[in-house]
């Protein structure tokens, strides 16, 4: 098993920019897909080509996922949570603005850094760290305060409450990875456990919905669930599900602040919506955050 490391190197910090990324932009195309996909049915359709994609790479790369391993259980429970938090995720998308969505679901990593300590006990914050997610949350709020103060439509509540359960079902998802242990599986059978339950459940969620199965797609939608499934349910959660065996839990909840920036620079790009000077102040505001959640505590001694 690789050594874990207590802090964020280049890589890791490279893996992130460009995961908090494309996730920023899968919320609006995500939002943009739904009036032609149901959402439960799309997602459902996502996680089902993201299993079949993981098979065949395990089966390249001869990675077992079948084995006895004790993983069973934490890793159905995992799965389990995984799936409820993109059930709440995508149909929460029918009710609420991508942007303001984002902000609720971002709510993940204070989950993570209450609970998770009480587990493993080298993920506790220290009070400048505590000061660096604070800053991040207040920035993420400060850019989308616009959103949040807008009028609001008459089920918009709903949209917020779903990504509040969201947020949650996603930090205690990686609670149960982090205090089981998952960590010591490979990263594709992490990945596995979570996409396969979310392929099986999914789907049985859909028709309990009544939603509409729809199998005759245009262009767009099929470029858009292909970019869900290989991008982000395959190759980005992949390399998620790496860093969370490799490195500090409560660290790279916290840089995914970046993520609601990012969304909503692409809902200004793709919806024609104002860059503004607190979006300027903001990413500022989680960079600082960012560097605060990750500094290193002060040696107090030298020995050699």
């Amino acid at each position: 098993m690789p050594a874990r490391k207590e802090h964020l190197d280049g890589l890791a910090v490279s893996l992130l920019l460009v995961c908090c990324l494309f996730w920023g932009f899968q919320q609006v195309l995500v939002k943009a897909t739904i009036p032609e996909l149901p959402p439960v049915f799309q997602a459902a359709l996502r996680f089902t080509g993201a299993t079949l994609l993981l098979w065949l790479w395990c089966a390249w790369r001869g990675v077992k996922l079948f084995e006895r391993d004790q993983s069973l259980w934490p890793g159905l429970l995992a799965g389990g949570l995984f799936a409820m938090e993109f059930a709440c995720l995508y149909i929460g998308l029918k009710f609420s603005p991508a942007s303001r969505l984002t902000v609720f679901l971002y709510t993940a990593p204070f989950w993570v850094a209450v609970l998770l300590p009480l587990f493993v006990s080298s993920e506790k914050l220290r009070p400048v760290q505590w000061l660096g997610l604070a800053l991040a949350f207040l920035a993420v709020v400060f850019a989308l305060g616009e959103g949040l103060g807008a009028t609001s439509s008459a089920e918009q509540w709903k949209g917020d409450l779903l990504a509040l359960a969201a947020g949650m079902f996603w930090g205690l998802t990686t609670v149960v990875i982090r205090s089981s242990g998952l960590t010591r599986v490979s990263p594709e059978k992490l990945l596995f456990y979570q996409v396969a339950v979310s392929a099986l459940a999914l789907p049985l969620l859909s028709l309990g919905l009544a939603e509409r199965w729809v199998w005759q797609f245009s262009a767009f939608a099929l470029s858009s669930l292909a970019a869900q499934t290989v991008i982000g349910a395959f190759a980005s959660y992949l390399a998620w599900m790496w860093m969370l065996g490799r490195y500090p839990a409560t660290k790279i909840s916290a840089f995914v602040f970046l993520t609601p920036v990012f969304a909503l620079l692409f809902g200004a790009s793709w919806l024609h919506e104002p860059v503004t000077v607190n979006l300027m102040a903001s990413l500022s505001m989680v960079a600082g955050g960012i560097v605060l959640v990750n500094r290193k505590p002060a040696v107090t001694a030298a020995t050699e």
